[in-house]
């Protein structure tokens, strides 16, 4: 299998005003952790086709394992992730439990990430 190789520098120069800079701005570990388990969330497949769903409509268990042909069980599983993680917020409505996406910010990661996946 063919490997690009990444380029490197030819000399060691270290540009201070640069790492200064990253020093200044970089967030703390705990935030930077923090922001990669919440990325992790986005890595499997099944959490991402349930926000797609949730991107369109607010819906119950029973909706989403019928429109994603999984169990209910399945469903539940991964829902207790997204809420875990705040992507997704409930409400119950007599005997059922509707989901939909936590906020504005949960649609902005999804469509951005959908953008940069569609590019040429």
């Amino acid at each position: 299998m063919y490997r690009e190789e990444i380029e490197t520098c030819e000399t060691t120069e270290v540009h201070e005003d640069l790492v200064r800079l990253v020093h200044e701005t970089m967030p703390e570990e705990g935030v930077l952790y923090d922001l990669a388990e919440l990325f992790k969330v986005f890595g499997d497949s099944t959490r991402i086709r349930i926000l797609f769903v949730l991107f369109e409509a607010e819906v119950c268990v029973c909706d989403l394992a019928e429109a994603l042909n999984m169990t209910q069980s399945a469903i539940s599983h991964q829902l207790r992730i997204l809420k875990q993680s705040k992507l997704v917020k409930s409400r119950r409505e007599g005997k059922s439990i509707f989901y939909s996406l936590a906020d504005d910010h949960v649609k902005t990661i999804i469509a951005q990430g959908m953008e940069h996946v569609e590019e040429d």
